[in-house]
């Protein structure tokens, strides 16, 4: 089993009485993070019992009343763990939650998982304000993909410096620099869900990709009551062609024709259901700022090129730039970051990222194209933010993967 770096902020967890709930995309791991951790808890001779709610008999017995959990755990335990898989498919989930957790927190310890964040929207009546640790889980990182491919001394020079330390990993990974590329194209071409980074082929990949953006995609489409798929289908390949572009809601509903309420609905559940993210404007009340539009990604650059349909590598393709901005984001969305914005003002001065409001990314694929006196707006207001390019050529490239947290 690879080895992922959200591993350890779990087990730090199980020390608390606050119920762990493991939420992410469909099909990115979080079944096989239960199952580590049950293995974890049985090394060290704790009572462990692992459950999943596709089993409709439990299902119907814990919809029922919580207290039927008792039916199939023992009771007279100084301290188990129950371990829970796809909590969102009981009617009540903040319910079953809570009544676990009033009465018998410090003997029962619960860790459950979700698939699609619109179920804590939706189906959680209670906030469990105070008892629960929601903790995300995300496709592999470039480290965890290059664990996967059995490079651990490679994955190990990737993660060993952050970005704010680039020149060391320069240095370190410049005499491993075509490998770093080679992987780094299959990386971007089919993205980082791990069934797509095990899988030996590239058809297995692509059909393994044309699986997740049609089949599991329709279960959230389904549960989440949209009734025009078509539309929802030919809004998602509109966003993937403008994904690290500003998102126009009233445009895109004039060109599907539908509602701005239906676009904003399909733009929700793509979100909770982790295949996009907006990203917000970043301003301190500078009027010049534009604060309303934000710019749209998608979370894994395999699964837009399922959508368009393009397998090229990044250096290939017409959308380079826009490609290699998904890709960088990407990364940034898998850390413990508070905050990723950009900078934008109305007269189209830009930088693309605004990372915690300490960190500033402007990204250029070739960093020829990089011309510092183009900042100067931003440089002026945000003196205390440096700026730094990051580009995927003349070398820079290398020290863009992996933020450390």
């Amino acid at each position: 089993m690879i080895k992922r770096l959200i591993e350890k902020k779990l087990v730090s967890e199980l020390k608390n009485n606050s119920i762990i709930t493991m939420i992410g995309a469909r099909q990115v791991g979080k079944t096989t993070l239960l199952n580590g951790l049950k293995k974890y808890l049985l090394e060290k001779n704790k009572t462990v019992n692992i459950f999943t709610l596709e089993d409709k008999s439990l299902l119907a017995d814990l919809n029922n009343h919580p207290k039927n959990i008792f039916n199939y755990i023992e009771f007279n335990i100084p301290k188990q763990y129950l371990l829970i898989d796809e909590i969102q498919y009981l009617e009540d989930p903040s319910n079953f939650l809570k009544y676990i957790y009033d009465l018998y927190h410090e003997k029962i310890k619960l860790i459950v998982t979700g698939s699609s964040a619109f179920y804590i929207d939706k189906k959680y009546k209670d906030s469990l304000a105070g008892r629960k640790k929601i903790i995300y889980i995300r496709p592999f990182s470039f480290s965890e993909f290059l664990l996967a491919k059995k490079e651990a001394e490679l994955s190990k020079k990737i993660s060993g410096f952050s970005f704010w330390n680039k020149q060391k990993k320069i240095k370190l990974l410049n005499p491993e620099k075509d490998k770093v590329y080679w992987y780094l194209n299959e990386y971007f071409i089919f993205g980082s869900y791990p069934k797509t980074v095990l899988e030996k082929t590239k058809e297995e990949k692509k059909e393994y990709l044309k699986e997740l953006h049609l089949s599991f995609l329709q279960k959230d489409i389904f549960e989440a009551g949209i009734k025009n798929e078509l539309k929802f289908y030919d809004l998602l390949k509109r966003l993937a062609n403008q994904s690290g572009k500003l998102l126009n809601v009233n445009e895109l509903a004039n060109s599907l024709n539908v509602s701005r309420d239906a676009i904003e609905n399909y733009l929700y559940v793509l979100e909770k259901s982790f295949i996009i993210k907006r990203i917000k404007p970043f301003h301190k009340n500078i009027r010049k700022e534009l604060g309303k539009m934000p710019k749209i990604y998608f979370l894994d650059s395999g699964y837009r090129n399922s959508v368009l349909n393009l397998f090229e590598k990044i250096d290939a393709r017409m959308d380079k730039g826009q490609s290699f901005e998904t890709l960088f984001f990407n990364e940034l969305n898998k850390r413990n970051l508070e905050s990723i914005n950009f900078w934008r003002t109305k007269d189209k001065n830009e930088v693309d990222f605004i990372i915690d409001e300490k960190y500033a990314f402007e990204l250029k694929f070739n960093r020829r194209k990089f011309n510092i006196n183009k900042y100067k707006s931003f440089k002026n207001l945000y003196k205390n933010i440096p700026l730094n390019c990051v580009s995927y050529s003349d070398g820079d490239g290398l020290a863009i993967i992996d933020f450390l947290s």
